[in-house]
């Protein structure tokens, strides 16, 4: 299988934002494949712009609002078809630091049928409520996966091995929001797809736009938690064999 990434980049009102992103993204000379979930007019036009003044993106359009989820699975679809073989997920919003991009890319073509995973180093800007939540998700998915590979399950910088990844969308519902990121790291887990977890500064920009919702989305992951550990028992054997095979 060649190694032909790309970038996909969920988009929902952060138009003043999402120029600098795809700016720092160009220079890799690699598609970028913006995802607008139903923007309002304003950041709309601004993806019209970018996609009309750089080469390299290829703006995707969803008509109504879906979540995070669904853009990223929009993005994978269109990614897939046009024969990309890996797509690097970055945040419209200026959290990642994309100067670690070459080196995620590089563990990607390295390790291509792996699922490269951002590790997030927070500065003082991230709001202390989101770091501690992020504490009882990584238990669960521990206990969700009989395993700690997987280090952080909420980041949204990852370069994903498409034809698993767009095999697993294809034949489960996952989760559209922004429980998402969660659910489609212990399901690839669950098939057998390895975990490398990469480092990576993570700020939390003046101004920036987030559309976590505390309360919906921790009601929507807590339920997600239910439904993978009851999705977790009868695995249970073969995730125990696989505990043991590798550390055996």
């Amino acid at each position: 299988m060649s190694f032909s990434p790309c970038f996909i980049v969920p988009v929902y009102n952060h138009g003043a934002t999402v120029g600098a992103t795809v700016a720092a993204l160009a220079r890799h000379d690699l598609p970028i494949y913006l995802v607008d979930d139903g923007s309002e007019a304003n950041t709309a036009a601004v993806l019209d712009r970018l996609a009309a003044s750089t080469a390299q993106v290829r703006l995707v359009r969803r008509t109504a609002n879906g979540g995070k989820g669904a853009a990223v699975m929009s993005g994978m679809r269109a990614a897939h078809a046009d024969g990309r073989s890996h797509a690097c997920q970055v945040d419209a919003d200026g959290q990642h630091a994309l100067a670690d991009i070459p080196d995620f890319l590089a563990a990607a073509r390295a390790n291509p049928q792996a699922l490269i995973c951002g590790v997030p180093q927070y500065d003082a800007s991230v709001p202390k409520g989101r770091l501690y939540g992020r504490y009882a998700t990584h238990v669960w998915v521990w206990i969700e996966t009989l395993s700690f590979a997987i280090e952080d399950s909420m980041c949204g910088f990852r370069v994903y091995p498409l034809a698993p990844t767009q095999r697993l969308i294809d034949e489960v519902r996952l989760g559209r929001r922004m429980d998402f990121d969660i659910e489609v790291l212990v399901r690839l887990f669950w098939r057998g797809v390895r975990i490398v977890n990469r480092p990576t500064r993570v700020t939390y920009p003046e101004g920036g736009v987030s559309h976590f919702q505390p309360l919906r989305d921790n009601l929507r992951i807590s339920w997600l938690h239910t439904r993978l550990f009851f999705g977790m028992l009868p695995r249970l054997p073969w995730l125990l064999a696989r505990r043991v095979i590798r550390h055996g």
